[in-house]
């Protein structure tokens, strides 16, 4: 897999069941194709990562970014799991933050679950810091689980 050769490309509707199967593997509590839809409506950036796989892209993962004035926020992002560890979430997450950088974008913030270590080592090493907690904010199997805001400066 050729990552100097993915691509970022906006999602199309013939994307979704792709997304959100690969959703449903990755989260326990993932998106609908309604959320995905929604976010649509509402002018958020969907966007699919990929690279080319003989005469067709491959899909290896996906992301929703909502930008408002000069902030970005990543509201969700995935990576096949046949793709992960390979540096895809690394190249993906790189590729957003400088189309935010070129869109205007001076901060760029996430939330993310504090049982995530691997996307908490991956977004402290992109330069992210936690700037707060949201109590309660995800779904847990036993109640509620919180939130770290994170932020980066670009």
């Amino acid at each position: 897999m050729a990552l100097s050769q993915a691509r970022l490309r906006p999602m199309r509707g013939e994307d979704l069941d792709w997304v959100c199967a690969c959703e449903a593997e990755l989260h326990a509590f993932p998106w609908t194709r309604g959320n995905f839809n929604d976010s649509l409506a509402a002018g958020h950036e969907l966007w699919v990562w990929e690279t080319e796989n003989g005469p067709e892209a491959a899909p290896l993962g996906y992301a929703v970014v909502q930008r408002v004035a000069d902030e970005a926020e990543l509201l969700d992002i995935g990576v096949a799991h046949h793709a992960q560890r390979r540096g895809v979430g690394r190249a993906l997450l790189a590729r957003l933050i400088d189309h935010a950088c070129e869109h205007g974008a001076t901060q760029f913030f996430l939330e993310v679950r504090p049982s995530n270590v691997a996307a908490l080592a991956l977004y402290r090493s992109a330069g992210f810091e936690t700037v707060g907690r949201r109590r309660g904010y995800y779904p847990a199997t036993q109640g509620r689980e919180d939130a770290l805001v994170m932020r980066l400066a670009l």
